[in-house]
């Protein structure tokens, strides 16, 4: 069968030599020449995955037999656009695509629902101060339709929110974009998959993130189990129900990131696909159960096996994984340790590299300047944790002079 995949890049590499493996037709869109992805896809159409007319032009011309995406967020639309007009088999319409990744229509209906969120507005260039005067400082700005943390900003003042729309706006679409009191905070991922309405959460995760300047939220690992389990869990599941009933996810993945602090858990925003944080390959060995076959399988319209998902209780998974996102500091890079020599030692999954030697790392301002990662596994807290230092004490990468570059290591 045909099968195109938005998306050729690191995120969606595991998903193109899946479908491979499977013995599919890989038809991979995406605009950019050097998507590691193109390399093993059967058919590279060189396509924006944000243009949905482009993207169902060449779908139509290919005659896939189903279409699908992972990793990041926008492409879910145009996954669901696609899938509308060449009545292609879709976990989504267009119209819950478009609540699952515009945040004027999640905040909405966050509102609508009482799921509970941060005090929002959505404003304009040129707006009126007393339009956000009953939002308190400091302030959060997003993009309405961005990925990736392009675009989201911590500010002080409304003098510094006026002066930064319209470099939101840049990395936008839209003509408006979302202006939220910020919550001091602990931030979890919630991860699972939906069966004809049936919910199966599948991991927790504490999301680690760091900040640069007024670049708020970038990422820089997952850690399993969540540090909040024991006391939240019931509270989460509880909401996590709630928010995959109120928008309608009948099948397929959810992705929703939540934010724990002293007035509560409130939602961040929510995804309607795999995480973008190799999930695709951690959480077969976590959970014992395979999203990413699971999605392939349904985007063609066949009819996976879930005994394993049904199976699968997450109060009785006693393992412990982290998955390390690896930045650095502005410089070029001269040397990296060899990945063969992380990826043999205990407990690594999977390490590799974005980057390259020779590369040249400028000033990070979102998750787009990755270097490397690592996912890191043991059967228990103390396996785990010798696992993670052994990894991190090996992986090296040095500037030219032979300095350190590495970053936010946790």
């Amino acid at each position: 069968m045909k099968i195109m995949i938005l998306g050729a890049g690191q995120c969606q590499l595991n998903a193109i030599k899946m479908s491979k493996e499977m013995g599919h037709t890989v038809i991979a869109a995406d605009y950019l020449d050097d998507a590691p992805g193109k390399e093993y896809a059967d058919i590279i159409e060189n396509v924006s995955t944000f243009d949905d007319e482009a993207c169902l032009d060449a779908a139509r011309r290919t005659g896939v037999d189903g279409i699908m995406t992972l990793g990041t967020d926008q492409p879910v639309y145009t996954c669901a656009y696609v899938s509308e007009k060449l009545s292609l088999p879709a976990f989504l319409d267009t119209q819950t695509a478009k609540a699952v990744t515009n945040k004027k229509v999640m905040k909405r209906i966050f509102t609508e629902n009482s799921i509970p969120t941060a005090n929002y507005r959505i404003i304009k260039p040129g707006f009126y101060d007393s339009e956000i005067s009953d939002l308190k400082p400091p302030f959060v700005v997003k993009p309405l339709d961005s990925q990736g943390q392009r675009g989201v900003y911590k500010l002080n003042s409304i003098e510094e929110v006026r002066r930064d729309v319209d470099n939101v706006l840049s990395f936008s679409r839209e003509e408006e974009i979302l202006i939220e009191e910020f919550y001091p905070s602990d931030e979890i991922t919630v991860s699972g998959w939906v069966v004809d309405t049936k919910l199966k959460i599948l991991t927790v995760t504490d999301r680690l993130t760091f900040a640069t300047g007024k670049h708020i939220g970038i990422c820089s690992g997952h850690v399993f189990p969540t540090k909040h389990f024991e006391k939240h869990y019931d509270e989460i599941e509880k909401l996590t129900k709630k928010i995959t009933a109120d928008f309608k996810i009948s099948n397929g993945p959810i992705y929703y990131q939540m934010l724990i602090g002293q007035s509560g858990i409130i939602v961040n925003e929510i995804a309607a696909r795999i995480g973008g944080a190799y999930e695709d390959i951690f959480m077969p060995y976590l959970t014992g159960v395979n999203p990413l076959k699971l999605l392939i399988e349904k985007s063609l319209g066949q009819n996976p096996e879930y005994t394993n998902l049904f199976d699968y209780d997450i109060k009785n998974n006693k393992k412990h994984l982290s998955l390390y996102m690896i930045f650095t500091r502005p410089g070029k890079i001269g040397y990296m340790t060899p990945e063969e020599e992380l990826t043999k030692l205990p407990g690594v999954l999977t390490a590799g590299y974005h980057l390259k030697v020779g590369y040249e790392v400028g000033i990070i301002e979102d998750a787009r300047l990755r270097a490397a990662y690592v996912v890191v596994m043991g059967n228990d807290e103390k396996e785990h944790d010798e696992n993670a230092k052994r990894v991190l004490e090996k992986m090296e990468i040095k500037d030219e002079h032979g300095e350190n570059m590495i970053i936010e290591l946790k």
